[in-house]
């Protein structure tokens, strides 16, 4: 059986964010978005639930950390070539998201990413399983 994965993320703005995602490809499923949360999708088994603050306190006892100041988690998304690290790196910043650092070439595996409006940090990359070093 295949498991799919739902990142939840709070979000100050929601119909912002939902633009945002919209803006690197990611697609609304209006069946489980209302005022209060989107879930945009990202492929067959990968899920990005948006939430506003008040609906995110619900699933959660603890404070809201502020993502442009302290990181909790690292989202990484694999991409078929570097051509497409770079493509979704250029619509995010287009769509209103920041880079937080240069690419990164390893030779085997090509790195890049970008924070969403609320400072969320998405890490993309291409990897080569040919060039993979081998232990």
């Amino acid at each position: 059986m295949s498991r799919k994965i739902f990142v939840n993320l709070p979000v100050k703005d929601l119909k912002k964010s939902m633009s945002f995602y919209e803006g690197i490809g990611f697609k609304n499923n209006p069946q489980f978005t209302d005022a209060t949360a989107a879930c945009m999708v990202v492929s067959e088994e990968i899920y990005v639930m948006i939430l506003t603050h008040e609906k995110f306190k619900g699933f959660t006892p603890k404070q809201i950390v502020d993502a442009t100041k302290s990181s909790e988690v690292l989202n990484s998304l694999s991409y078929d070539s570097r051509a497409e690290v770079d493509d979704v790196v250029a619509q995010a910043t287009r769509a209103g998201g920041t880079k937080y650092a240069e690419p990164k070439d390893y030779g085997f595996m090509y790195q890049h990413g970008f924070q969403d409006p609320d400072g969320h940090i998405w890490e993309v990359f291409w990897m080569d399983p040919k060039g993979i070093p081998q232990g």
